[in-house]
Protein backbone atom coordinates (compact mmCIF):
# COMPACT_ATOMS: atom_id res chain seq x y z
CA UNK A 1 0.00 0.00 0.00
CA UNK A 2 3.04 2.29 0.16
CA UNK A 3 2.60 3.69 -3.37
CA UNK A 4 -0.87 4.98 -2.55
CA UNK A 5 0.43 7.10 0.34
CA UNK A 6 2.98 9.13 -1.65
CA UNK A 7 1.16 11.64 -3.82
CA UNK A 8 -1.88 12.54 -5.90
CA UNK A 9 -2.40 11.85 -8.71
CA UNK A 10 -0.59 8.54 -9.04
CA UNK A 11 -0.22 6.07 -11.95
CA UNK A 12 -0.60 9.05 -14.28
CA UNK A 13 0.47 7.37 -17.52
CA UNK A 14 -1.67 4.26 -17.05
CA UNK A 15 -4.75 6.17 -15.94
CA UNK A 16 -4.44 8.79 -18.65
CA UNK A 17 -4.38 6.00 -21.22
CA UNK A 18 -7.22 4.00 -19.65
CA UNK A 19 -9.80 6.81 -19.32
CA UNK A 20 -10.35 7.42 -23.05
CA UNK A 21 -10.24 3.68 -23.74
CA UNK A 22 -12.95 3.06 -21.14
CA UNK A 23 -15.07 5.86 -22.58
CA UNK A 24 -14.66 4.53 -26.12
CA UNK A 25 -15.54 0.98 -25.05
CA UNK A 26 -18.71 2.12 -23.28
CA UNK A 27 -19.80 4.09 -26.35
CA UNK A 28 -19.05 1.11 -28.60
CA UNK A 29 -20.90 -1.45 -26.48
CA UNK A 30 -23.89 0.59 -25.31
CA UNK A 31 -25.89 3.77 -25.72
CA UNK A 32 -23.69 5.61 -23.23
CA UNK A 33 -24.90 9.04 -22.12
CA UNK A 34 -23.37 11.53 -19.71
CA UNK A 35 -25.87 14.07 -18.37
CA UNK A 36 -25.46 17.40 -16.53
CA UNK A 37 -21.73 17.77 -17.14
CA UNK A 38 -22.16 21.42 -16.24
CA UNK A 39 -22.32 20.29 -12.60
CA UNK A 40 -18.72 19.08 -12.69
CA UNK A 41 -16.49 21.36 -10.58
CA UNK A 42 -13.29 22.52 -12.23
CA UNK A 43 -11.07 21.20 -9.43
CA UNK A 44 -10.93 19.45 -6.09
CA UNK A 45 -10.97 18.68 -3.32
CA UNK A 46 -13.97 16.64 -4.40
CA UNK A 47 -15.65 13.53 -3.02
CA UNK A 48 -17.56 11.72 -5.79
CA UNK A 49 -20.38 9.45 -4.56
CA UNK A 50 -22.84 7.25 -6.44
CA UNK A 51 -25.27 4.35 -6.25
CA UNK A 52 -23.71 0.91 -6.54
CA UNK A 53 -25.76 -1.75 -8.33
CA UNK A 54 -23.06 -3.16 -10.64
CA UNK A 55 -19.36 -4.06 -10.52
CA UNK A 56 -19.07 -1.80 -13.59
CA UNK A 57 -20.08 1.36 -11.72
CA UNK A 58 -16.55 2.62 -11.02
CA UNK A 59 -15.57 1.94 -14.63
CA UNK A 60 -18.43 4.14 -15.86
CA UNK A 61 -17.53 6.98 -13.49
CA UNK A 62 -13.84 6.84 -14.47
CA UNK A 63 -14.91 7.08 -18.12
CA UNK A 64 -17.28 9.98 -17.45
CA UNK A 65 -15.23 12.37 -15.31
CA UNK A 66 -12.35 14.54 -16.57
CA UNK A 67 -10.31 14.09 -13.39
CA UNK A 68 -7.56 11.62 -12.41
CA UNK A 69 -10.01 10.15 -9.90
CA UNK A 70 -8.74 7.95 -7.08
CA UNK A 71 -11.17 5.20 -6.03
CA UNK A 72 -11.92 3.41 -2.78
CA UNK A 73 -12.95 -0.19 -3.51
CA UNK A 74 -13.51 -3.56 -1.90
CA UNK A 75 -10.45 -5.72 -1.27
CA UNK A 76 -12.40 -8.57 -2.87
CA UNK A 77 -14.72 -8.31 -5.90
CA UNK A 78 -16.84 -11.47 -5.73
CA UNK A 79 -19.35 -10.35 -8.39
CA UNK A 80 -16.85 -9.19 -11.01
CA UNK A 81 -15.38 -11.33 -13.83
CA UNK A 82 -11.61 -11.67 -14.07
CA UNK A 83 -11.43 -9.15 -16.92
CA UNK A 84 -12.77 -6.41 -14.63
CA UNK A 85 -10.64 -7.35 -11.62
CA UNK A 86 -7.60 -7.20 -13.92
CA UNK A 87 -8.60 -3.69 -15.01
CA UNK A 88 -9.07 -2.63 -11.39
CA UNK A 89 -5.59 -3.87 -10.51
CA UNK A 90 -4.09 -2.05 -13.49
CA UNK A 91 -5.86 1.23 -12.69
CA UNK A 92 -5.19 0.90 -8.98
CA UNK A 93 -7.52 1.67 -6.09
CA UNK A 94 -7.51 2.13 -2.32
CA UNK A 95 -8.64 -1.25 -0.91
CA UNK A 96 -10.98 -1.74 2.04
CA UNK A 97 -11.99 -4.94 3.79
CA UNK A 98 -15.74 -4.73 4.14
CA UNK A 99 -17.01 -5.01 7.69
CA UNK A 100 -13.76 -3.76 9.24
CA UNK A 101 -11.98 -0.44 9.79
CA UNK A 102 -9.32 -0.01 7.09
CA UNK A 103 -7.28 2.71 8.81
CA UNK A 104 -4.53 2.87 6.17
CA UNK A 105 -7.10 3.38 3.44
CA UNK A 106 -8.94 6.05 5.43
CA UNK A 107 -5.64 7.85 5.95
CA UNK A 108 -4.77 7.62 2.24
CA UNK A 109 -8.28 8.76 1.25
CA UNK A 110 -8.09 11.81 3.46
CA UNK A 111 -4.67 12.61 2.04
CA UNK A 112 -6.07 12.61 -1.52
CA UNK A 113 -8.66 15.19 -0.47
CA UNK A 114 -6.15 17.21 1.53
CA UNK A 115 -4.05 17.42 -1.65
CA UNK A 116 -7.14 18.88 -3.42
CA UNK A 117 -7.64 15.64 -5.30
CA UNK A 118 -10.76 13.81 -6.47
CA UNK A 119 -11.81 10.70 -4.56
CA UNK A 120 -14.57 8.29 -5.58
CA UNK A 121 -16.46 6.11 -3.13
CA UNK A 122 -19.73 4.17 -3.14
CA UNK A 123 -21.33 4.93 0.25
CA UNK A 124 -23.40 1.71 0.27
CA UNK A 125 -20.20 -0.37 0.51
CA UNK A 126 -21.06 -3.02 -2.09
CA UNK A 127 -23.18 -3.91 -5.12
CA UNK A 128 -25.26 -6.82 -3.85
CA UNK A 129 -28.72 -5.18 -4.16
CA UNK A 130 -30.93 -3.54 -6.79
CA UNK A 131 -32.33 -0.77 -4.56
CA UNK A 132 -30.61 2.19 -2.94
CA UNK A 133 -29.43 1.36 0.60
CA UNK A 134 -28.17 3.36 3.58
CA UNK A 135 -24.62 4.70 3.54
CA UNK A 136 -21.86 3.06 5.55
CA UNK A 137 -19.97 5.32 7.99
CA UNK A 138 -16.77 5.58 5.92
CA UNK A 139 -18.09 8.00 3.29
CA UNK A 140 -19.68 10.23 5.93
CA UNK A 141 -16.45 10.22 7.93
CA UNK A 142 -14.47 11.39 4.90
CA UNK A 143 -17.08 14.08 4.24
CA UNK A 144 -16.95 15.32 7.82
CA UNK A 145 -13.19 15.23 8.29
CA UNK A 146 -12.14 17.08 5.12
CA UNK A 147 -13.21 20.36 3.47
CA UNK A 148 -14.22 18.60 0.24
CA UNK A 149 -17.29 19.35 -1.82
CA UNK A 150 -19.46 16.30 -2.59
CA UNK A 151 -20.51 15.43 -6.15
CA UNK A 152 -23.45 12.98 -6.40
CA UNK A 153 -23.68 10.68 -9.42
CA UNK A 154 -26.62 8.58 -10.56
CA UNK A 155 -25.76 5.43 -12.51
CA UNK A 156 -28.34 3.51 -14.49
CA UNK A 157 -28.30 0.63 -16.97
CA UNK A 158 -24.95 -0.95 -16.14
CA UNK A 159 -26.53 -4.17 -14.86
CA UNK A 160 -28.07 -4.58 -18.34
CA UNK A 161 -24.82 -4.34 -20.31
CA UNK A 162 -23.71 -7.97 -20.48
CA UNK A 163 -27.22 -9.51 -20.61
CA UNK A 164 -28.08 -7.21 -23.54
CA UNK A 165 -24.83 -7.98 -25.33
CA UNK A 166 -25.63 -11.70 -25.11
CA UNK A 167 -28.87 -10.89 -26.94
CA UNK A 168 -26.89 -8.78 -29.45
CA UNK A 169 -28.54 -5.60 -28.24
CA UNK A 170 -27.21 -2.39 -26.74
CA UNK A 171 -28.02 -1.37 -23.20
CA UNK A 172 -28.86 2.24 -22.41
CA UNK A 173 -26.36 3.43 -19.80
CA UNK A 174 -26.67 6.82 -18.17
CA UNK A 175 -24.25 8.67 -15.90
CA UNK A 176 -26.04 11.68 -14.42
CA UNK A 177 -24.25 14.30 -12.31
CA UNK A 178 -26.05 16.22 -9.59
CA UNK A 179 -25.17 19.57 -8.11
CA UNK A 180 -22.24 19.55 -5.67
CA UNK A 181 -23.16 20.06 -2.03
CA UNK A 182 -21.37 20.41 1.30
CA UNK A 183 -18.74 20.51 2.56
CA UNK A 184 -19.52 19.04 5.97
CA UNK A 185 -16.07 19.81 7.36
CA UNK A 186 -16.07 19.72 11.16
CA UNK A 187 -12.50 19.29 12.36
CA UNK A 188 -9.22 17.66 11.44
CA UNK A 189 -10.17 14.73 13.68
CA UNK A 190 -13.54 14.25 12.03
CA UNK A 191 -17.03 14.09 13.47
CA UNK A 192 -17.22 11.71 16.42
CA UNK A 193 -20.98 11.88 16.89
CA UNK A 194 -22.41 8.75 15.28
CA UNK A 195 -25.84 10.33 14.85
CA UNK A 196 -24.29 13.20 12.92
CA UNK A 197 -22.45 10.76 10.66
CA UNK A 198 -25.72 8.95 9.99
CA UNK A 199 -27.39 12.27 9.07
CA UNK A 200 -24.60 13.06 6.62
CA UNK A 201 -24.85 9.55 5.16
CA UNK A 202 -28.60 9.88 4.63
CA UNK A 203 -28.15 13.28 2.98
CA UNK A 204 -25.62 11.72 0.60
CA UNK A 205 -28.05 8.98 -0.38
CA UNK A 206 -30.96 11.39 -0.78
CA UNK A 207 -28.90 13.42 -3.25
CA UNK A 208 -28.04 10.27 -5.20
CA UNK A 209 -31.68 9.13 -5.15
CA UNK A 210 -32.71 12.23 -7.10
CA UNK A 211 -30.47 11.08 -9.97
CA UNK A 212 -31.74 7.53 -10.52
CA UNK A 213 -35.13 6.10 -11.60
CA UNK A 214 -37.84 6.33 -8.89
CA UNK A 215 -38.29 2.55 -8.70
CA UNK A 216 -34.64 2.13 -7.68
CA UNK A 217 -34.53 4.71 -4.90
CA UNK A 218 -35.06 2.11 -2.21
CA UNK A 219 -35.63 3.39 1.32
CA UNK A 220 -35.30 6.95 -0.06
CA UNK A 221 -38.31 6.52 -2.33
CA UNK A 222 -41.59 8.36 -1.79
CA UNK A 223 -43.39 5.13 -2.72
CA UNK A 224 -44.16 2.97 0.31
CA UNK A 225 -44.12 -0.21 -1.80
CA UNK A 226 -40.61 0.53 -3.05
CA UNK A 227 -39.46 1.29 0.51
CA UNK A 228 -40.90 -1.99 1.78
CA UNK A 229 -39.21 -4.04 -0.94
CA UNK A 230 -35.92 -2.24 -0.38
CA UNK A 231 -35.98 -2.96 3.34
CA UNK A 232 -35.42 -6.66 2.53
CA UNK A 233 -32.05 -5.76 0.95
CA UNK A 234 -30.95 -3.04 3.37
CA UNK A 235 -28.93 -5.24 5.76
CA UNK A 236 -25.17 -5.02 5.33
CA UNK A 237 -23.87 -8.55 4.56
CA UNK A 238 -20.52 -8.02 6.32
CA UNK A 239 -21.83 -6.79 9.68
CA UNK A 240 -20.12 -9.03 12.20
CA UNK A 241 -18.39 -10.98 9.37
CA UNK A 242 -15.49 -8.87 8.01
CA UNK A 243 -13.86 -9.83 4.75
CA UNK A 244 -10.71 -11.89 5.15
Amino acid sequence: MDDMLITYPRRRVIRSALRPLIRAALHALSDFTIEAKENLPKEGPLLVIGNHFSFLDPVAVIGAVPYPIEYVGGFRMPNAPQSVTWLASLYGFLPVRRGSVSRDTLYASRKVLQLKGVLGIFPEGGSWASFLRPARPGAAYLASSTPAKILPVGLDGLTDLFPMLKRRKRAKITVRFGRPFGPFFVSERGESNRNRLEEIGHEMMRQIALLIPPEKRGIYSEDETVRSLAATQAAYPWDGHPEE
